[in-house]
């Protein structure tokens, strides 16, 4: 992180320093967890449903805290900023920190797909810039502003995730990352109690435009049918790439062989370049990806045999996506979040597997009023597929249960993770293919757990 006095922190969260004679001191990273303090650092104390952060200024100040800004008097001859709200003085902190950069900024967001469009993106730029990319899930008004704080001196180019899950928040991420790119991949039934429907999701994503850099780029994915009415910014015409040589697509790709757990081979048709890749991933929508991490590499001045590299370098992370193979089962763990469009797209990932094929799906949240009906259209969508067993997870996911009911499939229903677990080693068989998705707060994590270690 880039040297802050302290009087650039106060002036930029609208604080006051509680002694303007440490004015001049400077931080060079900043935390909001008391037990990563290092030289020279910033807290910033958050209030928990449990925990408030401000019981530990003190401590941080004795493990080397520089400074730490507060809501609350605190009695102290340390440096402390006072602020009327820890949480919008980081963004506030972020925001400014942000204009001390004039390298490119590529704010990415979708329904589904971020991470591993980020990912995909970071991976194809790393091949000629020193890149800064959003960890982990820190994609959300804390997270945004601590990816912010990550980047240094010599960075060259930064790739910032920004999620959502409700009106306005966009907006506010906009403020602080101003990207100079903006990429959206897909509109879908997600964050449906907040949002309401799918137009209402392309009216939240879009406000990622707000604060965006005017002489910019837009790229939309213009496979999906909201994001290909976008046809126009501004004064800004919109960039669309997608699997389909639909008409709308300047990037698209053609020859598609999708070889599994091998990956992806196909060729990249783009307004410059036509040229052949190798996707390391699952999932026939890596693609999209692909074609999006070269349209940005692109636009950035890259070359093609830098950008295949890059693709051919992409790695997936978390669970998403990831294979898993055991002496009984080849597991794919997708199991880090699903909505109705991710659950269809993780079903067609293990339908490209030869052998017997599982899918364990569980309930999927926040797709309020018409949560039942996308349940029972997903477990439909199985029935269609050439999937022989599901195993349904959850109350929800009852419902998913019963639309994939009276065709091929062998159905069977489980409330709890611990009833399925009760009962797999029963179900599965030896060298089968198991896909594994829910909500993250089904924490099928511990499935993924459990089926590593069945010994069939």
């Amino acid at each position: 992180m880039k040297d802050l006095s302290l009087f650039e922190i106060a002036a930029a969260c609208n604080g006051t320093l509680n002694n303007k004679s440490y004015g001049d001191l400077y931080i060079t990273s900043v935390t909001t967890d008391s037990r990563q303090i290092g030289e020279k650092t910033l807290f910033i104390p958050l209030k928990g449903s449990k925990v408030d952060g401000h019981d530990f200024i003190m401590k941080t100040f004795e493990n080397g805290a520089v400074c730490s800004l507060s809501e609350k008097d605190v009695d102290t001859d340390k440096p402390v900023i006072k602020v009327k709200s820890c949480y919008q003085a980081i963004k506030d902190i972020a925001e400014y920190y942000r204009s001390l950069f004039t390298i490119p900024f590529i704010g990415i967001s979708g329904s589904v797909g971020k991470t591993s469009t980020k990912e995909m993106i970071a991976s194809v730029l790393s091949q000629k810039f020193k890149v800064h990319k959003t960890q982990g899930n820190f994609n959300n008004e804390l997270g945004v502003p601590l990816t912010i704080f990550g980047l240094e001196e010599y960075h060259e180019v930064a790739v910032i995730e920004m999620g959502i899950s409700g009106f306005g928040e966009m907006t506010r991420l906009s403020k602080i990352v101003r990207p100079d790119i903006c990429v959206l991949t897909s509109i879908g039934d997600c964050h449906l109690e907040n949002l309401g429907d799918r137009d209402g999701v392309l009216k939240a994503k879009t406000e990622m435009f707000t604060y965006r850099n005017k002489n910019g780029k837009i790229f939309l994915c213009g496979d999906n049918l909201h994001l290909a009415t976008v046809k126009k910014v501004d004064d800004t015409q919109t960039v669309f790439y997608g699997i389909e040589n639909n008409g709308i697509n300047t990037y698209y790709a053609k020859d598609i062989v999708n070889k599994s757990a091998d990956g992806i081979s196909c060729t990249l048709r783009t307004p410059k370049n036509e040229f052949t890749v190798t996707i390391p991933a699952i999932g026939n929508y890596m693609v999209a990806n692909a074609l999006v991490g070269v349209a940005v590499g692109e636009y950035l001045g890259m070359n093609a045999e830098s950008m295949t590299k890059g693709v051919a370098s992409y790695k997936t992370v978390g669970s998403r996506d990831g294979i898993i193979k055991t002496d009984s089962l080849t597991i794919i763990d997708d199991c880090y979040n699903a909505s109705p469009i991710s659950a269809r797209g993780g079903v067609d990932n293990v339908n490209t597997f030869k052998g017997r094929k599982v899918c364990i799906l569980g309930d999927m949240k926040e797709l309020g009023k018409n949560s039942r009906q996308l349940h029972f259209e997903t477990g439909e969508y199985v029935k269609l597929q050439n999937i022989d067993v599901l195993v349904a997870i959850g109350t929800l996911a009852k419902d998913l249960a019963d639309g994939c009911r009276g065709g091929n499939t062998t159905v069977y229903w489980f409330e709890t993770v611990e009833k399925a677990k009760e009962n797999l080693k029963n179900i599965l068989l030896k060298n089968d293919n198991v896909l594994v998705k829910a909500s993250r707060a089904m924490q099928f994590e511990n499935v993924v757990s459990f089926l590593k270690d069945v010994v069939l």
